[in-house]
């Protein structure tokens, strides 16, 4: 008769927000689990696939997961190895009894947060799909030990390095002209113009245009400066 193994550590991923990006050093992380926890706004089926590829999920549905997300839940009560797990995308559309839960898993804000409150372990892996520029790309592992079902976050940030990619992207962009310069991709965009096309017409990058419009499309009714607001842009202009 085989032996068991009651040393055995089990790693969960927990990620959210990836909003059509699986980037390459995620994935990495992802094959070192055996499951993986998404807190919503996955954007498209494909990423879903691509997850499941790699192995079991559990999801939410995200404020900007549409159509195509209508068969997943709104929210999730599941117990792993012991652990009593709630998810939910936005946390302020969690439920009320936390009586019965050991770990609150969200997303929504793109900020990692990991608190306890009342005994519940609140955790927030941030966002690891498009950076908003020197916001963090962040997810975490939760580890369960087999044997005494203790269990353990470890934050995992793949925050892309260097200053000059930041500096790449403002190519051609001034503080006084960037609200405009996002107001005129936003025309460009409505008018059905390309990224590379508008990219090429302001001689900006291209993955500037890219986030702006990515914003706008995520965020309806959203203001220009509302566009700068999230990608925290002007925090760029203060260190130069």
């Amino acid at each position: 008769m085989e032996e068991r193994d009651d040393c055995t550590t089990h790693r969960i991923a927990v990620l959210s927000d990836t909003h059509g990006l699986l980037r390459p050093e995620i994935k990495e992380v992802l094959a070192t689990c055996e499951l993986i926890l998404h807190g919503g706004d996955i954007n498209s089926q494909r990423i879903l696939d691509k997850l499941r590829e790699i192995a079991s999920v559990y999801v939410v549905r995200g404020n900007n997961d549409k159509e195509w997300a209508a068969d997943l839940d709104n929210e999730l009560d599941i117990t792993l190895f012991g652990l009593r797990i709630y998810m939910v995308h936005n946390k302020k559309h969690r439920k009320k009894d936390f009586s019965e839960t050991d770990l609150f898993i969200y997303g929504h804000s793109h900020k990692y947060e990991e608190k306890t409150v009342d005994g519940v372990m609140f955790l927030n892996p941030g966002s690891c799909g498009p950076r908003r520029f020197r916001q963090p790309v962040t997810m975490a592992v939760l580890e369960i030990e087999e044997r005494t079902g203790a269990w353990r976050i470890q934050k995992i940030d793949l925050t892309e390095s260097g200053e000059n990619k930041d500096d790449r992207l403002l190519q051609g962009i001034n503080e006084g002209n960037l609200k405009s310069t996002v107001e005129t991709i936003v025309r460009e965009m409505c008018a059905g113009r390309k990224v590379e096309q508008i990219a090429k017409k302001l001689g900006a990058d291209s993955e500037f245009v890219e986030q702006v419009c990515r914003i706008y499309v995520t965020h309806p009714g959203v203001s220009a400066q509302g566009i700068v607001d999230k990608m925290e842009v002007s925090a760029l202009f203060e260190r130069k």
